[in-house]
């Protein structure tokens, strides 16, 4: 069954709350590696993920919401859906061409800036040095714009921005990747990948 925007947002974020809040309910849903999760991610949405893929569900970007609600499901359900497999990269140009889209028309400012996190993530995952570079400024200019109460949140997603930019202009892309994409790694990616914290 394909979902809808709504479903894909309310499972996605869940109930209102302050900022603080919802990530701290979410964070482990948006950033842990968990078989609950990833299980109940599949359940839900791997047909909406497939439709997705497929160009089917473009229409969902007519709206800045329905536009969220694709680039969560491109940049972030697949990683879910496909733990540990190539697959979890397949649709990552087509979730960065929508967050690049999105900047260009200055839809994401239709939005609240939690909700912005998620359109600027397909940059944070690009393995190219200028879109790093950007996503650095996007979340730059979200801690310049938050509220100071917010502020400690977005800077912290502004630290695991510089972090993925730094990994690029190190090695050009991300050495924890290399395995699951069949690339050979370096003797300095390999030295790097024993390192704690040099994967995302």
């Amino acid at each position: 069954m394909i979902a809808s925007p709504g479903d894909v947002l309310d499972f996605w974020f869940g109930d209102s709350g302050t900022t603080e809040e919802v990530v701290a309910r979410q964070r482990k849903l948006w950033f842990g590696k968990s078989p609950e999760n990833d299980a109940a991610v599949t359940e839900r949405f791997a047909e909406t993920l497939a439709a997705a893929s497929r160009g089917e569900l473009d229409h969902w970007a007519d709206s800045p919401v329905g536009r969220l609600a694709l680039l969560v499901v491109l940049d972030q359900f697949p990683h879910h859906v496909y733990r540990d497999d190539a697959k979890s990269f397949a649709c990552d140009p087509l979730a960065l061409k929508l967050a690049l889209d999105t900047l260009r028309i200055h839809d994401d400012e239709l939005v609240s800036p939690l909700a912005r996190v998620f359109i600027y993530l397909p940059l944070e995952h690009a393995e190219a040095l200028d879109v790093q570079d950007l996503s650095v400024a996007l979340f730059e200019k979200l801690v310049r714009e938050a509220d100071e109460s917010e502020k400690a949140v977005f800077e912290g997603f502004l630290d695991y921005a510089r972090q993925h930019r730094d990994v690029v202009a190190r090695f050009g892309r991300f050495p924890h990747r290399n395995a699951l994409l069949g690339r050979k790694s370096s003797a300095e990616e390999t030295e790097f990948l024993k390192q704690p914290g040099s994967r995302f």
